[in-house]
C-alpha cells in the first residue's frame, strides 16, 4: 500500500467518525427529542429522554475532535494538487470546531437548568423558558457553525476535482454541498419564515459520505494529478 494510500485510508477512517457521529448528535437524537412549535412537549422529552441527550452531547463532542484532524489528514493527502487551496481548507474547517464547541455548552446549560438546583428556585414554566432559551442559542451558534462546514467543502471539493486520484463527481457534489449550507445559512438569517429547502443539502450527504467510503474502501488512484 502507497504512503497515499495509508494517509486516504485514515482520513477515510477519521471521516467515518465524522459521518456516524454527526448523523447521531444532529439527526437522530433532535429526530426523538425536538417537537417543532411545541416548547412544553421538547423539554418533556429531554427530562423523559436524558441518557439520549446526554449521549447526544457526547457524540458531538466526539465529531469536533475528529473534525479537528480531518483537514490536517486531507491536507498531506491534497496539499500536492493546490498548496493554497489545501490551507485554505484546513483554516475554515478548523475555524468551525471552537464555535461549535462553544455552541455546545448550551446544551450542557439546559442539563444544569432542568436537573440541577435551579429545578428546585424555578417553577415550571420558568424552567421551559430557561431551556428553550440554552437551545435557541445552541441553534443560533450551530447556525454559524454550518456557515464553515459549508465553506470548507469548496476547497476540499475543488481539490477532489483537481487530484486525478480521487472521483471527479465526488468532488463536484462537495462543492455544490458547500453552496448549500452557505445558502442555508443566509436563507435561515435572511427568510426565517420560509423552510429551506432539504434537497438543496443532499449533495452534501453523498458527497461526504461518498468520499468518506471512497477513501475508506477504495484509497486513492495511483494517477496524480500534475
Amino acid at each position: 500500500m502507497t504512503n497515499a494510500n495509508t494517509i486516504g485510508r485514515l482520513a477515510g477512517a477519521i471521516y467515518l467518525v465524522v459521518v456516524v457521529t454527526g448523523l447521531f448528535s444532529l439527526v437522530y437524537v433532535p429526530s426523538r427529542i425536538t417537537v417543532s412549535g411545541d416548547a412544553h412537549a421538547t423539554v418533556n422529552n429531554i427530562v423523559a429522554h436524558g441518557s439520549l441527550f446526554r449521549a447526544g452531547i457526547a457524540a458531538f463532542l466526539i465529531k469536533q475532535v475528529a473534525f479537528l484532524l480531518l483537514p490536517f489528514a486531507l491536507f498531506k493527502l491534497l496539499r500536492p494538487v493546490h498548496q493554497g487551496m489545501a490551507i485554505a481548507m484546513v483554516a475554515l474547517a478548523t475555524a468551525s470546531v471552537p464555535i461549535a464547541l462553544v455552541s455546545l455548552t448550551n446544551r450542557l446549560d439546559v442539563l444544569d437548568v432542568l436537573g440541577g438546583s435551579y429545578s428546585q428556585a424555578l417553577s415550571p414554566s420558568q424552567l421551559q423558558s430557561q431551556a428553550m432559551l440554552s437551545l435557541n442559542a445552541y441553534g443560533n451558534g450551530l447556525l454559524v457553525t454550518t456557515l464553515f462546514w459549508g465553506l470548507w467543502l469548496l476547497p476540499f471539493g475543488c481539490l477532489v476535482i483537481r487530484s486525478g486520484f480521487l472521483p471527479k463527481i465526488l468532488g463536484i457534489l462537495l462543492v455544490l454541498g458547500g453552496i448549500g449550507y452557505v445558502t442555508q445559512v443566509f436563507w435561515e438569517i435572511l427568510v426565517p419564515a420560509t423552510r429551506f429547502p432539504d434537497l438543496v443539502l443532499l449533495p452534501a450527504a453523498i458527497g461526504e459520505i461518498g468520499i468518506c467510503l471512497w477513501l475508506l474502501g477504495v484509497g486513492v488512484r495511483e494517477r496524480h494529478a500534475r
